[in-house]
């Protein structure tokens, strides 16, 4: 029988709203979950024990303004402000920073009834420098970045969903390595405010959750505009949930090869045209398609961008303390203030190109079909892994998501991406459901067993 710590959160909400389980059931559960992994996996910063419990048991004798995911506990990547409860990126610096005001999405999760378990480790400031936390599938393995404990916490079971956020490759990855799904909207669909930037022009909210419809429910709950937020795009929301149940026909599919078949290894191509098949057998129409741009340059035109507006953000902190920053986030401001406004601007037009290039591409498809990383999570903690593969749709801003599709020869998770043109998330999401069924899988780290 099912323990209530292996509900995805669409099933607990379903469980939950129909008191065939109480919130206090579920937060007790996660939190015993918790006890027994945690020492191995080191996914979170904050625990917040009590205060999850008593606001279950508030949520259990709610009789009415319930929300959508009333008494559903869930992690927030340690870059998201939370009120009275330490939110420190990662590092020291912020150690003791304490907000006076929640973010703005963890203000939305309040009112639609979601409990904080706690913030989950991040990279420091969402960059390279690792978090602490272990991989589930093997602990000498990396678990990926930069949101890391959320990968981690949402593959062990210790909580059905979380936030993260993308700047390059920070939801994607993780969620690759962890064997789980991970999902960034479009630029813009979902509100910053209250989360500590990296790079204003890439940064996004996303999610970490081990099924399609759960996504489906948090991308609902959460889309939307914000006037506070600058970067905040007014357009319209879908019902993502309802339009899910609406997607009666076979996707065509835009496989891309070339740079993503060169540079990835032997068992990443061959679960990628394994993967292609099952959809073309399926009933799915298959397309090897290219975008015509010259991917390694995008690559380093975003890392300049990125760079250089870390810089300008952490500029205010890093100048006078360079001695309490880690190695790699200082490689990359360092590289920030040496680039020039001529690089800047040289890349900024590159991006244009480029999310040209993609739309033209995207006109012709409903998805387009890549790895999500270029090999499975690598044998060394002091990295995050390859972020190059999760890059384009960062730097173009538009909607991807991981779907896990198997695991290497030596037991490790694989994912497969899939891109659509901006603010057309339902139908990523649609396609994305349609992808999962046709796939089967719930990969269940063998650690956890």
């Amino acid at each position: 029988m099912s323990q209530p710590y292996q509900l995805s959160l669409t099933e607990a909400v379903n469980e939950i709203a129909a008191r065939r389980l109480s919130s206090l059931e579920l937060v007790q559960s996660l939190h015993e979950r918790i006890e027994q992994t945690e020492p191995r996996l080191q996914a979170w910063a904050t625990l917040l024990v009590e205060e999850s419990l008593a606001l279950a048991t508030q949520s259990d004798q709610k009789s009415s303004n319930r929300g959508v995911l009333e008494g559903v506990p869930y992690g927030a990547k340690d870059i998201f402000d939370t009120s009275g409860v330490v939110t420190a990126a990662g590092s020291r610096i912020f150690a003791n920073r304490i907000p006076d005001e929640d973010a703005s999405c963890i203000r939305i999760a309040k009112q639609a009834g979601a409990i904080l378990l706690g913030k989950t480790h991040t990279t420091e400031f969402a960059d390279g420098d690792p978090a602490p936390s272990f991989n589930p599938w093997n602990l000498d393995h990396t678990p990926g970045g930069s949101s890391t404990g959320s990968g981690v916490a949402v593959a062990a079971r210790m909580v059905p969903w979380a936030f993260g956020t993308q700047t390059v490759g920070s939801v994607l990855r993780p969620a690759a390595y962890n064997g789980i799904i991970g999902f960034k909207p479009t630029f813009g669909r979902i509100s910053r405010i209250g989360v500590i930037p990296m790079a204003n022009s890439f940064d996004h909210v996303g999610f970490l959750a081990r099924t399609v419809d759960d996504m489906a429910l948090l991308l609902k709950t959460f889309a939307g505009y914000d006037s506070n937020d600058p970067y905040s795009h007014n357009v319209p929301v879908d019902d993502y949930v309802e339009g899910l149940t609406k997607f009666h026909q076979s996707p065509k599919i835009g496989l891309i090869r070339g740079w993503f078949f060169e540079e990835a290894d032997a068992a990443t191509r061959l679960m990628l045209e394994e993967t292609a098949q099952k959809f073309a057998k399926a009933g799915a129409f298959i397309e090897e398609v290219d975008l015509g741009v010259d991917l390694p340059a995008a690559y380093a035109a975003h890392r300049i961008m990125q760079e250089s507006e870390m810089a300008a953000w952490h500029a205010q902190y890093y100048l006078g303390n360079e001695s309490l920053y880690g190695p790699k986030v200082s490689v990359y401001l360092q590289n920030g203030f040496s680039h020039t406004a001529k690089a800047y601007v040289e890349a900024s037009e590159f991006r244009y190109k480029v999310q040209r290039a993609a739309s033209d591409l995207m006109s012709k498809v409903d998805v387009l079909l890549m790895p999500s990383v270029s090999a499975p999570p690598p044998k060394d903690r002091t990295q995050t892994g390859d972020t190059r593969f999760q890059s384009l749709w960062s730097f173009t801003g538009f909607p991807s998501i991981s779907i896990p599709i198997g695991l290497s020869g030596e037991g490790l998770p694989l994912g497969a991406q899939l891109s659509c043109a901006p603010f057309n998330e339902l139908k990523l999401l649609q396609i994305s459901k349609w992808t999962e069924e046709i796939l089967g899988l719930e990969l269940v780290p063998p650690l956890l067993d």
